[in-house]
């Protein structure tokens, strides 16, 4: 069989969503925030992922692609006012930290595809005043990864949000990477200055954390000599940003696609809206090619 889905009972169930035509596999823990814990292609881990990390629950992920929801970033103090009351949501928002609920599986004739969900429930509503169901669709097609991603308003009133990605790059040589990102200027998170972008970044700081914006184009790529390889970010224009970050000493690099940039929750930039019952797709698709 060309594609298959399998799942692996450990101490979280893990689902195996393999192309042998390539060959590639994509593994996902959907009881840990949905979260994609490994991707490979021909062979290759895209991606960085802190098994150490990871087995304790009481810590965030390092590794993998966490999902940013209903913020990217954090808030200050963590707290935001909507309608007159005010809520306290920790950075980049929930999603990445609640179980998700595997919906549908999807043998195709050219991918295969897993279907997880995310609903409301009193516990985000005390965080988030509003009813929500969340719809992630990873769809496996040789060197190709595509979220879909589905929002649901399924309040009485409108519903903002914002969203994103943090996916965690596998690298052993960053000085040796080279980037292609649609972006000349950028916000520094550390010093809250704004700078031109130089198209390249600074390896000998302890941490780079940078909001690349406004974005001229809807696809972002990245060379890495060492692995051989070059990664294409593609998005929906639902996204506004691209955060670059970056731990000295670490072998990741995080490129990660936000509609909103932090604080978005209180200053209303950017944010996406809902009216009751409506729903809206967003889409991000990786793709590797052999350099």
């Amino acid at each position: 069989m060309v594609f298959s889905i399998a799942e692996q009972a450990d101490r979280y169930a893990t689902y195996i969503l393999k192309d042998d035509r390539h060959p590639a596999r994509l593994e996902v823990i959907p009881e840990r925030g949905g979260l994609i814990t490994r991707w490979q292609v021909a062979g290759q881990d895209m991606l960085y992922f802190d098994a150490d990390r990871f087995a304790d629950p009481s810590k965030s992920v390092r590794g993998g692609i966490p999902i940013l929801f209903p913020i990217c970033g954090n808030l200050p103090e963590d707290q935001y006012t909507w309608a007159g009351a005010t809520y306290t949501l920790k950075q980049h928002g929930f999603a990445r930290d609640l179980p998700w609920v595997v919906r549908d599986r999807a043998v195709e004739a050219d991918a295969v595809a897993l279907t997880l969900e995310l609903t409301s429930t009193d516990q985000t509503r005390r965080q988030y005043p509003f009813d929500f169901r969340l719809r992630f669709t990873y769809r496996l097609q040789g060197a190709h990864l595509t979220l879909v991603q589905t929002f649901e308003n399924r309040s009485d009133r409108p519903m903002p949000f914002a969203t994103g990605l943090h996916p965690y790059f596998q690298v052993q040589d960053k000085v040796a990477l080279q980037f292609d990102l649609p972006a000349t200027t950028y916000l520094d998170h550390l010093t809250q200055a704004d700078a031109s972008y130089p198209g390249h970044f600074d390896f000998q700081q302890a941490e780079i954390d940078l909001a690349l914006r406004p974005l001229s184009a809807q696809t972002a790529t990245m060379r890495d000599p060492q692995q051989g390889t070059q990664l294409t970010l593609q998005w929906s224009d639902d996204y506004r940003a691209l955060v670059f970050w970056a731990v000295q000493g670490k072998d990741y690099y995080c490129l990660e696609p936000w509609t909103a940039l932090r604080n978005a929750l209180n200053t209303g930039d950017h944010l996406l809206t809902l009216a009751p019952g409506d729903s809206h797709t967003a889409t991000v698709t990786f793709s590797v090619a052999p350099l």
